[in-house]
């Protein structure tokens, strides 16, 4: 069905004064263009409802809405969403702090996914109301503080006529014209200029090739209608670089918006900033109303629900930490500094975070458990779950927060003194990270698409029973810290970690395994670690090795009985050179023993479906 949008619908509600009760209770057909969340005031109760931001649109002109907190279920139930074409049926329409705001009070769908209609472009400033400040009684009271917007109007307000107030300064957004929300910027907009907080500033890049020399920095902006990055080349670097600093607020105009090269980012948003040599770029030093960074925090214990790659926004207490190292990077062939901080919170759990580079180098908290806050870390699977800082990371220590007050109040009282789990490779049902019994392959079909080729590794699910598991080498001495889990080595009555720089009387052994597994198609090896070897035999390596020692046959009979035996795996296809030998390593990254009950009633849901009609 095609529906009609009022044309005219947004020029006639961003005109319109508060008490026009013609137009904000008349019906308008508009189109959603976007719907988003945004922050609350920081004087805001903890209690306080989400707020949604609207971008609608009659298909000639788009502008911004809020929509009232009643309506918030709308968004939460995805009764309303991207492209909805809806009858809005009434509106009103406040002054707070001098930005005009439309709310949506009610409203009808028509339709829930719809194409884009037309090319709407937003109301230019000489067809924007003026602002009657509150001061002047010409406009009506603020509303109360919980209520105030973060997010400016599209149509940022002009100021008042000389005759209707004393003569004062223009506001910033006169003096720079128009102040386009990031959301709104597009190739198609020209004369915008953008109030964006520099949250992530990356080093300077250089590069070399048959085509030339150069260099590069990016930044990410961010406002309350979201984020954007920047990126500036050359002659650029020398201008600009000095000049954006993070956490700073500046005006920025003049930048070609391109398409967004997703593979260089992970910022959402489809398009990126180019800064050029006639970018102006001017410091913002007003105090209100600035961005500030928002996270999404996810709990540690949350890590496992993400999938490897995700990237994410964590707050914890950094636990340990160690001193910088220096590693050798195949990939780049050169050496790199590391760092790794073990961090926990209030969800019991502790994970490992790497810094890389700089991040690593520079990282100098004098105060031993700090609270710090990451944004955009990516989530590894090695040893269950782990995180890393990239480019795009940043991180605040001590942010002034409530999160962060309530993990520092949290750990001085009782979270010194508890004892933490790590995240595992191990689990009991399909629904948990990794396993993906709608993805299972076959160990042929692995083979024969090339799973784990140079520059292709891939992560893959398979069913298969163990036919052999080697008995030589099976685990190795390990340093018994918490996370480190490092070889060490014999050293007279004690055993040495050189990268905790501490004896210790006994190790810890850890699992080191090569199973050979076969299903119908065919045989594979695969490697795992210790969580495999602790599901597979019921007990850990130092108890294995004890049986060893005292009773070979018993310990034969152990590893006998753990062959036929059937599990899910997740595995990861490498390539992988060793004595210079190339082949293809199949490591596990989770291992989980079957449900015989949910696979049968897997097998019968499959009876049921259009498949096997």
């Amino acid at each position: 069905m095609v529906h009609q949008l009022s044309a005219g619908s947004c020029k006639r509600l961003q005109n319109a004064s508060p008490d026009d009760v013609d137009v904000f209770e008349s019906q308008h057909t508009l189109q959603f263009l976007s719907i988003k969340k945004v922050g609350n005031n920081p004087g805001a109760p903890a209690s306080a409802p989400d707020r949604y931001r609207i971008i609608m649109s009659d298909g000639i002109n788009y502008m911004q809405a809020m929509l009232a907190t009643q309506l918030n279920h709308m968004v939460q139930d995805n009764t309303i969403g991207r492209n909805t074409i809806a009858v809005v049926e009434k509106l009103t329409c406040n002054y707070v702090q001098e930005k005009r705001l439309v709310i949506i009070l009610s409203l009808r769908v028509l339709e829930l996914t719809a194409e884009k209609i037309g090319d709407p472009s937003q109301i230019g400033p000489s067809e924007m109301p003026a602002v009657a400040s509150p001061s002047t009684g010409n406009g009506p009271s603020a509303p109360p503080a919980q209520a105030t917007p973060e997010v400016a109007s599209p149509a940022q307000a002009a100021p008042a006529q000389a005759a209707a107030a004393p003569r004062q300064q223009a506001p910033p957004q006169t003096r720079h014209g128009n102040i386009y929300p990031i959301e709104g910027l597009s190739p198609y907009q020209n004369n915008w200029t953008i109030k964006a907080r520099v949250t992530q500033k990356s080093e300077i890049k250089t590069w070399s090739n048959a085509r030339g020399e150069g260099k590069l920095f990016n930044v990410t902006l961010m406002d309350d209608s979201g984020e954007i990055r920047g990126t500036g080349f050359n002659l650029v670097v020398d201008d600009l670089y000095p000049r954006l600093e993070e956490g700073k607020v500046y005006y920025i105009s003049k930048a070609r918006v391109n398409l967004a090269k997703k593979k260089f980012s992970n910022i959402n948003n489809d398009y990126e900033l180019s800064f050029e040599r006639n970018t102006e770029v001017e410091e913002c030093h007003e105090v209100t109303n600035v961005p500030t960074i928002k996270y999404n925090f996810v709990p540690l214990n949350g890590l496992e629900d993400l999938s490897k790659d995700a990237i994410c926004d964590v707050i914890a207490v950094v636990k340990e930490t160690s001193p910088v190292t220096q590693i050798t990077s195949a990939k780049l062939q050169r050496e790199l500094a590391k760092r790794e901080l073990t961090l926990v919170d209030k969800s019991g759990f502790s994970v490992r975070m790497t810094l890389w580079g700089k991040q690593a180098e520079q990282y100098n908290v004098s105060e031993p458990t700090p609270v710090i806050a990451f944004k955009g870390v990516k989530v590894g699977d090695f040893g269950g779950r782990s995180l890393s800082m990239f480019s795009g990371s940043t991180m605040q220590v001590n942010p002034e927060i409530d999160e962060c007050f309530a993990l520092r109040g949290w750990y001085d009282n009782i979270g010194a003194e508890q004892t933490f789990k790590a995240h595992s490779n191990t689990g009991g049902g399909s629904s948990m990270y990794g396993f993906k019994r709608e993805e299972i392959r076959s160990l042929d079909e692995i083979k024969q698409a090339g799973y784990g080729e140079p520059d292709k590794p891939e992560n893959f699910s398979a069913r298969a029973t163990i036919m052999h598991i080697k008995s030589d080498n099976i685990s190795y001495p390990a340093c018994p810290t918490t996370n480190c889990n490092k070889k060490v080595v014999e050293m007279g009555d004690s055993w040495r970690c050189e990268k905790c720089n501490q004896n210790f009387p006994t190790p810890e052994h850890r699992y080191i395994m090569s199973l050979a597994v076969a299903d119908y198609s065919g045989q594979a090896w695969l490697q795992g670690f210790n969580d495999v070897g602790t599901t597979i035999f019921g007990m850990t390596a130092n108890q294995l090795l004890e049986i060893k020692d005292r009773d070979i046959n018993e310990y034969n009979a152990i590893l006998h009985k753990a062959n036929c035996n059937t599990y899910n795996f997740s595995c990861r296809a490498k390539q992988d050179t060793y004595n210079e030998t190339t082949r293809i390593r199949y490591g596990i990254s989770r291992i989980i023993p079957l449900n015989y009950k949910e696979e049968a009633q897997m097998l019968r849901d499959l009876l049921y479906s259009p498949w096997a009609r």
